[in-house]
């Protein structure tokens, strides 16, 4: 079986699915329970075998009004899970053309290319908040990690908690404006970047339809 195609069962399990929430943020079992609706003896069952894989990690504990939890997360091996975009050649291919290219120059090429990607999807149909969805699944599918979020009856956010392009970003943060040209093609309407340049970054694109 294709390793990707291994992948995306695997990540359609109860383990997957808790690797799936740790990516996102690092948890108790206690959390993963309420999460999965199992129980605690059940998800420690699954963290002792991802531990065992080396997907899972234990670290630290969290401290509350009650007895202190374990707290877990992912390896930094877990990230193999997840496709990938080829994050070094991008960054290398970056430090090249800005060595020869001014910021102005650098900004109108990803955003050509931003648009370029879009043509590989059809035209999303339906209204804003339907394409909005269409275009999150859009970045999942690239690999990444994102979700909409609704803030009012004018205002959208998409936020990823992992990037397929954030290798590059804290060098090159001009990269989010390709994802931002990506999403405006894909939805119809001005997309604007928001996101956190840091060494963790975290992708965020707000939409107004007022």
């Amino acid at each position: 079986m294709p390793l990707s195609n291994w992948n995306q069962r695997f990540l359609g399990s109860t383990r997957g699915k808790i690797v799936t929430l740790l990516r996102r943020s690092s948890r108790t079992v206690e959390e993963l329970a309420q999460e999965l609706a199992l129980t605690d003896n059940a998800v420690r069952a699954h963290l002792t075998t991802l531990e065992r894989d080396g997907i899972v990690q234990q670290r630290g504990e969290r401290r509350g009004s009650g007895k202190p939890a374990y707290v877990y997360d992912l390896t930094p091996e877990a990230e193999y899970l997840f496709p990938k975009a080829y994050g070094p050649v991008l960054h290398q291919l970056l430090n090249v053309l800005s060595e020869q290219m001014t910021p102005e120059e650098m900004e109108v090429v990803l955003r050509k290319v931003g648009r370029s990607i879009a043509t590989k999807w059809n035209t999303l149909p339906g209204d804003l908040h339907t394409r909005l969805e269409g275009a999150v699944e859009v970045l999942n599918e690239l690999g990444g990690m994102s979700e909409l979020e609704v803030c009012d009856e004018h205002t959208y956010r998409i936020r990823g908690y992992s990037c397929p392009l954030a290798v590059a970003v804290p060098g090159h943060p001009e990269v989010c404006r390709l994802a931002e040209s990506l999403l405006t093609e894909l939805v119809g309407v001005p997309v604007q970047e928001q996101c956190e340049y840091s060494a963790a970054p975290h992708c965020c694109f707000a939409v107004s339809n007022g």
